[in-house]
């Protein structure tokens, strides 16, 4: 592993006009792939606030050493990324539900994080969940930039997604890196994810069906035949993915195993001047 250590998150404020609205097929005109994303898009504002309420729940209990103090400072831009993104999403989802769309995604993910609360589900638990998430998210946000997924889809949302990947991939480690130094250990971190990975593929492929369903696409060969390229393609979401969502299941792994880093801030550089720095 050659990944230098992460000692800056910055928290960006993204140049975008939500407010205007954006197409139905938003993606090239391709229906599979804009109702595809837009159920992603569904589930993150639950999502983001649950990670974020977990990172603060493992700080809270975060022994406060000096040899902890860098962790805590990435913890709290972490937290500011992550609610950048959480803002912007709920944006884009009230513009989806002005199209016809229903957001079923966020109340299955709302009544689970409820659940969490009755039960008391420790921070240590949280965490092991958030790193789930995020390890599946940088996954998704790796092939994102690095196969050009968002190529052909209109510009600002092209340029929403490829800077919610690059800051998902740029802080992939926070929550897992807060887990183990927690004393958080391989079993359980293997054991949640097993479940986030069943929870995550069910719920996502519900909730494209229903978008495609109220987008009335449900039925056409073209839906299918795209949907058949994005998952098994040559630049698919199986070839493509299989293997680094797997690398989760090995006992030693971390996520800068995969070094990609750079990947990330190539596009932030490329693209610095469609975000300013807020802190």
């Amino acid at each position: 592993m050659t990944t230098q250590p992460l000692t800056d998150l910055p928290v960006r404020k993204l140049s975008i006009d939500l407010a205007s609205g954006f197409a139905r097929h938003w993606h090239g005109g391709d229906a599979y792939r804009s109702m595809y994303f837009n159920a992603l898009s569904m589930s993150f504002p639950v999502g983001e606030q649950f990670f974020i309420d977990s990172v603060r729940a493992g700080v809270a209990v975060l022994e406060d050493k000096p040899q902890h103090a860098a962790l805590r400072a990435l913890c709290v831009q972490f937290i500011g990324q992550e609610s950048t993104h959480r803002h912007l999403h709920g944006l884009y989802n009230r513009h989806l539900e002005g199209q016809g769309l229903r957001n079923r995604w966020q109340h299955w993910a709302q009544r689970r994080v409820e659940r969490c609360r009755r039960i008391g589900l420790s921070p240590l638990n949280q965490l092991a969940v958030t790193a789930a998430y995020e390890h599946f998210t940088a996954a998704l946000a790796d092939a994102t930039l690095r196969y050009q997924w968002m190529e052909g889809a209109e510009e600002k949302l092209q340029r929403m997604w490829n800077w919610h990947a690059a800051e998902e991939m740029e802080h992939k480690t926070i929550a897992f890196d807060l887990y183990r130094v927690l004393g958080g250990g391989s079993l359980r971190r293997i054991a949640w994810y097993v479940y986030v990975f069943a929870i995550f593929a069910t719920e996502s492929s519900w909730q494209t069906l229903d978008n495609l369903r109220r987008d009335r696409s449900l039925w056409r060969l073209a839906t299918w035949g795209s949907a058949w390229r994005f998952w098994c393609g040559g630049q698919g979401m199986l070839r493509r993915c299989t293997g680094p969502l797997l690398a989760y299941l090995r006992p030693g792994f971390h996520p800068d195993d995969d070094d990609n880093r750079a990947l990330s801030a190539q596009w932030l550089a490329r693209y610095s001047a469609y975000w300013t720095r807020l802190k």
